[in-house]
């Protein structure tokens, strides 16, 4: 371990000390024989250095000193050393010297952006609370209170749904204004994120194109023509989420089947079979939903999902239940909701699968689902909702210690309860 540092001899000036030389020559009186010699020996000395020089007889100037070049270096290498010194101080102990000078942390940035580009992506029914925890995870803002804290002093703020380039490291001032400037959000290109809803990635793709929304509706609500099954409730699951250049002038079909297409692509890639096509769907999109943004989970997670199949368990997966409300905001679930067993995807009432799939699972997910992890596992919990760290338990005891860590995580601060509203 490194010991604490001295913070007295850390910024105490450093000084050397002095000596005082005293030149007898200089100080003692001169005899005036000597001054005499001296005073006749400099007259022919200067005599002999022609008219350019100073008269006989006149007063001898004194050589200026150059001594104050070298204090002034001195000076400034001194000053740049304390200065180097401070800034190490500084990087080394910044936590501990602002707890002693009682300095809070920053957070916001300043400018307009570091020049690196990034898409936001707003989804219709996101709330202030969401816009701002994707800024802050996408490197926008350096916290998420920065913008929340804005959007609360500015309530009648509105956003539009839609892809939006901006950049990382801007002031949350800086980035609200770009998310309302018409001129950053992207025509004609879509991302549609995964996990995402089918419903929202039609609004994301009107957001970007010429077509209605209800245009994009009334095709997707005739989900048989894209090849999606006759049985299947309807298309959701089928729309893959990637990044789509759209050209312009492109109809509700041919942007729809761009979609279902890639998706297509996608399962015959991983060896899905088209008979196992809804079955592998439908478990992938809650693999999705309930992994967060780690993918190295989802194999375990889909492992915890076959074990309990396998044992007759119900999966118990909350976000089956909000799909089943039309509320996807939440990850939490009240006791009512839970026992409802007139909700078709509610999977803490019914065994089994739910009636079909519950987002747009991407090629991870699809992966996971065909191959999962090998494990003992009947439980999961992620502790914390921000970077996904998921804890996974073969007892109920281990799972209740684990879901003891998620409550006190919500606790701990406001960006963290935002994410467990």
């Amino acid at each position: 371990m490194v010991p604490d540092p001295d913070w007295d001899d850390i910024f105490r000036p450093a000084t050397q000390p002095t000596t005082t030389v005293t030149d007898p020559a200089r100080t003692a009186t001169p005899s005036p024989e000597l001054s005499s010699r001296r005073a006749l020996r400099e007259a022919q000395q200067d005599s002999s250095r022609g008219p350019s020089r100073r008269p006989a007889g006149a007063p001898r100037k004194r050589r200026r000193s150059r001594k104050w070049i070298g204090w002034l270096i001195a000076t400034i290498v001194i000053v740049g050393l304390v200065a180097g010194a401070g800034v190490t101080v500084w990087t080394l102990f910044e936590d501990r010297i602002r707890a002693v000078l009682g300095i809070a942390d920053p957070i916001d940035y300043s400018g307009t952006g570091n020049g690196t580009e990034v898409t936001i992506v707003i989804e219709s029914g996101d709330i202030g609370s969401d816009i701002a925890t994707k800024l802050h995870d996408a490197g926008v803002t350096m916290t998420f209170d920065a913008f929340y804290q804005l959007l609360l002093a500015n309530p009648d703020v509105t956003f539009e749904p839609g892809n939006f380039r901006l950049q990382q490291q801007m002031s949350a001032a800086a980035a609200l204004a770009a998310l309302q400037d018409p001129a950053n959000k992207i025509v004609n290109q879509v991302t549609i994120p995964e996990g995402v809803t089918a419903q929202s990635a039609l609004e994301l793709i009107a957001s970007a194109t010429s077509i209605p929304v209800a245009d994009l509706q009334a095709e997707a609500a005739n989900f048989a023509q894209f090849g999606v099954p006759a049985n299947a409730k309807s298309i959701e699951g089928y729309l893959f989420p990637a990044t789509y250049d759209f050209d312009p002038g492109i109809t509700a079909v041919d942007a729809i089947r761009m979609l279902v297409d890639k998706m297509t692509e996608t399962l015959d890639a991983a060896g899905v079979a088209p008979e196992n096509r809804f079955t592998v769907l439908t478990m992938a999109s809650i693999i999705q939903r309930e992994s967060g943004p780690n993918a190295e989970d989802m194999p375990k997670i889909a492992r915890v999902f076959q074990n309990r199949l396998d044992r007759g368990m119900h999966l118990q997966s909350d976000a089956t239940i909000h799909y089943g409300l039309g509320d996807t905001s939440s990850v939490w679930t009240t006791q009512e909701q839970r026992d409802d067993a007139s909700n078709p995807w509610n999977t803490y009432a019914n065994p089994g699968l739910p009636v079909g799939p519950i987002g747009l699972p991407g090629a991870a997910a699809i992966d996971a689902a065909v191959h999962p992890a090998d494990g003992g596992w009947l439980y999961f919990v992620t502790v914390n909702l921000k970077t996904g760290e998921t804890v996974f338990s073969n007892t109920l005891a281990e799972h209740e210690r684990a879901a003891d860590q998620l409550y006190a995580w919500c606790k701990e601060s406001d960006e963290n309860a935002a994410y467990c509203g």
